[in-house]
C-alpha cells in the first residue's frame, strides 16, 4: 500500500496516473495531511510519500506522526530546491528514507517507490526477528531461572540421598569395599575396618589378596584378568565369593564371610563394590547341623535296622511259628519301620545334596540298558495295577553317557514310581528315552488326572506333596530329591500337565553322550 500525501490535486493527479501505469493499483491519495493521519490510523501503508509545504501541517510534521505510528514504514519527501537544506535536516533528525526534488524524473522516482517498499518489507522482517529473537530470549531467560531452581531443588535431593547412604554405609553391619580392576583397595566403612582390625587410611591403596583370602578363588590371580578382577566387566554383572576369610590384624583371627562384588565401572575407571558379610553365625548353625545329620545317622539308623531285621526273623519263623493276628501285627510293624528309615534316609540325601557333600560319581555306562532295567523293575507293579506300561526308548545299544548311573537312576524310578502310584486302574503309562545331539532325555507321560497348573511349581520343592486339591502319603522329597540330582548332572526338569488329560515329566542332561575308547 502507498500512501501520497499534498495539498496541490495536480500533483496527486499525476502521481495517480503515474502509479497506475507502472501497475501501482493500491495506491491512496490526500490533499490534506489531518485525513491522512486519520487514515493511517486503521491502515498500515508499504510506502509515505508526502511534500513538504502543505497549508495546514507542512510535511515534516506530517512525517514525524507518521513516523510513531510506523516506524519501519519508507518515508519520501517532495521538497523544491530552496528547502533542500530543511529536507536534509529532517531526514537526519526524523529518520526519513530519502527526499525527492520537484520536478522528478518519473524513472527515478519509481526505482525510489519500488526500492523504498522493498526497505519497509525489510525492515519489518527485520522486526519480526528482533521481536522473535526477544521473546526467545525472554523464554530462555525464564527456563534459565527455572533450570537454576530445578538445579536446586535436584542438589537438596542429591545431598539428602547422599546424606541417607552414607548414614547406610557407615553403620550398615555388612563390610563395604570399592576396589579398582586390579584389586586395590579406595574406600571402606566402618565395619569394613573392623572386621580386619585397620583403620581406613591403612586398609586404602591395599590389595585385596592382603586382607581376605579364599578356597575357591585366588585373588592374585584373579586381578590380572583382562577383564578386570573375577572377569567382571566382560561377560559378569556380579559375582559371590563363598568359603572366604578375612584376616583380623587385631586378633589375629580368621573371619568366615561372603564377599559379593557388583561393577559400578564408568566411561572413565573400572571400580567394583563388595559387600562382606560374617557368616560366622551361618558356620556355627550349619555345625551344628552336621552335629544332627551324624546323629541321624547312627542314633536313628541304627536301632532301626536293628528292629526291621528282628521283624523279619519273627516273620520269615526263624523264631518259631506265628499265627495270622501276629503275621499282621507284626507286618504293620516292619512297614512302619522302614518308611521311617526311608524318611531319614531321604532326609540324609537332601542334607548331602544342600551342604554340597554328594560327590557325583559319573562312569561311562549305556543308556538303554539303564531304561530298561528300570523299566523291567517296575512292569510288575504295573501289572498289577491292570494298566498299559509302554517303552519308547529310541537309543542304540552302543549308545553311552557319562553321568552318575546310581543317582540317575533313582530319578527314573522316582518318576516312573510316581506314575505307577497316581496312575487310575485301566490306564496307560509311557516312557520315552532319546539322545538328541549329545543330550539324554527322559520323559514319563500318563493319563491320569493331571495337575493344577497352580500347583506346578511347588511340586519340586522340599516337602511338597501332591497337590492342592489331593495330598500323598510320601515325604514330598522325591521330585525335589530328582531336581538336585538332575541340577547336579547341570541339566533340568520339568512338568506339562492338564486337568483329566494327565501328566509329563521330562529331564535333561545336556552334553552327557561319549565315545567309549575300545582297547
Amino acid at each position: 500500500m502507498i500512501v501520497i500525501v499534498d495539498d496541490e490535486k495536480i500533483v496527486t493527479s499525476a502521481f495517480k496516473t503515474l502509479l497506475k501505469v507502472e501497475g501501482f493499483d493500491d495506491a491512496y491519495f490526500f490533499n490534506k495531511p489531518k485525513e491522512a493521519i486519520e487514515f493511517l490510523k486503521s491502515n498500515k501503508p508499504d510506502l509515505i510519500i508526502s511534500d513538504f509545504m502543505m497549508p495546514d501541517m507542512n510535511g515534516l510534521e506530517f512525517l514525524t506522526k507518521a513516523k510513531k505510528l510506523y516506524p519501519e514504514t519508507s518515508m519520501i519527501l517532495l521538497t523544491g530546491y530552496a528547502d533542500k537544506e530543511n529536507a536534509i535536516k529532517a531526514i537526519n533528525e526524523i529518520g526519513l528514507y530519502k527526499y525527492i526534488e520537484k520536478p522528478w524524473d518519473n524513472d527515478d522516482l519509481i526505482m525510489n517507490i519500488k526500492n523504498g517498499i522493498e526497505r519497509s518489507h525489510l525492515l519489518e522482517n527485520l522486526r519480526q526477528k528482533i521481536d522473535e529473537l526477544e521473546n526467545a530470549n525472554f523464554k530462555l531467560e525464564e527456563y534459565s531461572q527455572k533450570l537454576e531452581e530445578m538445579v536446586k531443588e535436584r542438589t537438596k535431593e542429591l545431598e539428602a540421598a547422599n546424606l541417607k547412604l552414607s548414614g547406610i554405609i557407615n553403620y550398615c553391619a555388612d563390610g563395604i569395599i570399592i576396589i579398582d580392576r586390579h584389586g586395590i583397595i579406595e574406600q571402606v566403612n566402618p565395619a569394613c575396618e573392623n572386621m580386619t582390625g585397620l583403620s581406613k587410611t591403612a586398609l586404602c591403596h591395599m590389595k585385596l589378596q592382603e586382607i581376605a583370602y579364599s578356597d575357591n578363588v585366588d585373588f592374585n590371580k584373579a586381578s590380572k584378568n583382562k577383564g578386570g578382577i573375577f572377569g567382571l566387566g566382560e561377560d559378569k554383572s556380579e559375582v559371590l565369593i563363598r568359603d572366604c576369610y578375612v584376616r583380623n590384624s587385631l586378633s589375629d583371627k580368621r573371619l568366615p564371610v561372603e564377599i559379593n562384588f557388583a561393577s559400578i565401572s564408568t566411561s572413565e575407571k573400572e571400580r567394583y563394590v563388595g559387600v562382606i558379610r560374617d557368616v560366622s553365625l551361618q558356620k556355627d548353625t550349619e555345625r551344628l547341623r552336621d552335629d544332627f545329620i551324624a546323629t541321624l545317622t547312627h542314633d536313628l539308623r541304627t536301632p532301626l535296622l536293628a528292629a526291621i531285621q528282628t521283624l523279619k526273623f519273627f516273620l520269615d519263623g526263624s523264631l518259631g511259628k506265628l499265627d495270622d493276628k501276629q503275621s499282621v501285627l507284626l507286618s504293620t510293624m516292619l512297614q512302619s519301620n522302614e518308611d521311617l528309615l526311608g524318611l531319614v534316609n531321604a532326609l540324609l540325601e537332601v542334607y548331602k545334596f544342600e551342604s554340597g557333600k554328594l560327590t557325583l560319581c559319573k562312569t561311562i555306562f549305556p543308556i538303554k540298558a539303564l531304561v530298561t532295567q528300570c523299566y523291567e523293575e517296575l512292569k510288575p507293579l504295573a501289572k498289577n495295577k491292570d494298566f498299559e506300561f509302554v517303552l519308547n526308548c529310541d537309543i542304540d545299544d552302543d549308545v553311552n553317557i557319562d553321568a552318575d548311573k546310581s543317582e540317575i537312576k533313582r530319578v527314573m524310578i522316582n518318576l516312573c514310581g510316581n506314575a505307577v502310584n497316581y496312575t487310575n486302574k485301566g490306564g496307560k503309562i509311557e516312557i520315552f528315552a532319546k539322545v538328541q545331539e549329545g543330550d539324554f532325555i527322559f520323559s514319563v507321560a500318563d493319563n491320569g488326572n493331571g495337575i493344577p497348573q497352580e500347583d506346578i511349581p511347588h511340586l519340586f520343592m522340599r516337602f511338597s506333596q501332591g497337590t492342592s486339591k489331593k495330598r500323598s502319603t510320601g515325604t514330598g522329597l522325591g521330585l525335589y530329591l530328582s531336581r538336585q540330582i538332575v541340577e547336579a548332572h547341570g541339566g533340568k526338569i520339568w512338568l506339562e500337565s492338564k486337568i483329566s488329560k494327565g501328566s509329563e515329566f521330562t529331564f535333561l542332561l545336556p552334553n552327557v553322550q561319549t565315545e567309549v575308547v575300545k582297547k
